[in-house]
């Protein structure tokens, strides 16, 4: 009887939207994405990674698992994006408990977005950084292993902000967040600003975002970031990327300092090559500057640079993706350790990482 009524309703329902019911279906989109790997440091340990989520040594490791739920209908949306595993965990360093024991779960996008008009687009919840040219989902990168830049600079941001379609090519975006990668700021009543320009000519194969942040941190310290990214495919199979970026903390030092600021910079050069529709390369090489210690030699007697070089293979089968890696890192200051303890400006790395999506 129950099948009956089933199969009755499904009928009258069908005939229904076939004639009278011009409402539009709400949309609906699922999708997900897993990333294992195993890596082997040539000094013998697991110290010198100093970027995120590859922080191992001759292990087999889990990177992340994530589901994405979008949904919407009419004017409104939402998205909600869920992270399992250690890559969550140092994502949302600030929220997730336990991210050491590679079980961490984490929110890593949750926001909700309005339609206000055909240009106009309201957003409020959590979402990943306008800042930068790499994405924390392993399969959105053509480098398993991520760069200085990615590695200190902001995450995500919770907040709420407008994005404007200024024309068919030249888009922006203005927003308010809560101190950078925090998802709940109670403590205090300090704002970020952030801003996006952004310049996509149908006609052009080039790309061009310029970015800002600024805003006070809980340690009540002024930052301000300014960012570019830029692409251009070439061809089908040969495309450059670049990414710079350049931070500064007011007061950031002692008083009594010649210079209370502090700052740090980056840059780097993405070339992108396919052989085929299966096989390409990706080579990335990064020049970070740290002179302050404010990041990566932060409680080091001197400040410095770091130069690294990184190749990796991409081999793809259907929705799998295959990354054979092999990294080079060298510091203008003792940074990194042999086995034996001993200190080193040089280290390298060897990476295979399998990535899936759908």
């Amino acid at each position: 009887m129950l099948f009956t009524l089933f199969a009755t309703g499904s009928l009258l329902s069908a005939y229904s939207q076939t004639t009278t019911d011009t409402t539009s279906v709400p949309a609906f989109k699922l999708s997900g994405s897993a990333d294992v790997y195993y890596k082997y440091n040539l000094n013998g340990n697991n110290t010198d990674n100093k970027t995120s989520f590859t922080n191992s040594h001759n292990s087999f490791e889990l990177g992340m698992v994530s589901l994405k739920v979008e949904h919407g209908f009419k004017k409104g949306s939402i998205v909600a994006d869920l992270g399992f595993g250690k890559r969550a965990g140092e994502f949302s360093y600030n929220d997730a408990p336990g991210s050491s024991n590679g079980l961490a779960m984490a929110i890593k996008q949750l926001f909700v977005s309005y339609q206000l008009t055909d240009k106009i687009k309201l957003t409020m919840g959590s979402y990943a950084t306008h800042i930068g040219y790499e994405l924390v989902d392993a399969y959105l990168n053509r480098n398993y292993s991520m760069s200085y830049m990615f590695s200190y600079g902001p995450f995500f941001h919770t907040g709420v902000k407008a994005d404007v379609a200024l024309s068919s090519s030249l888009s922006a975006m203005v927003g308010i967040f809560n101190p950078t990668d925090l998802k709940s700021a109670s403590l205090n009543g300090h704002k970020y600003i952030g801003a996006q320009l952004g310049f996509a000519p149908a006609a052009v194969p080039i790309k061009l975002y310029l970015n800002y942040l600024e805003g006070k941190d809980t340690s009540n310290v002024q930052h301000h970031q300014v960012d570019v990214v830029a692409t251009y495919q070439f061809t089908k199979r040969f495309g450059l990327g670049y990414n710079g970026t350049y931070s500064t903390y007011m007061n950031a030092k002692p008083k009594g300092e010649s210079d209370a600021n502090a700052n740090w910079w980056g840059s780097a050069l993405y070339v992108n090559a396919d052989f085929s529709d299966k096989l390409g390369l990706t080579l990335r090489g990064e020049y970070f500057s740290d002179k302050d210690g404010v990041k990566v030699f932060a409680g080091r007697p001197v400040g410095g640079n770091i130069v690294a070089g990184t190749l990796s293979f991409n081999y793809k089968s259907g929705n799998l993706t295959l990354i054979p890696e092999f990294r080079l890192d060298k510091s203008s200051v003792d940074l990194f350790n042999k086995q034996d303890g001993a200190p080193t400006t040089v280290t390298a790395n060897v990476l295979f990482a399998a990535v899936y999506h759908f």
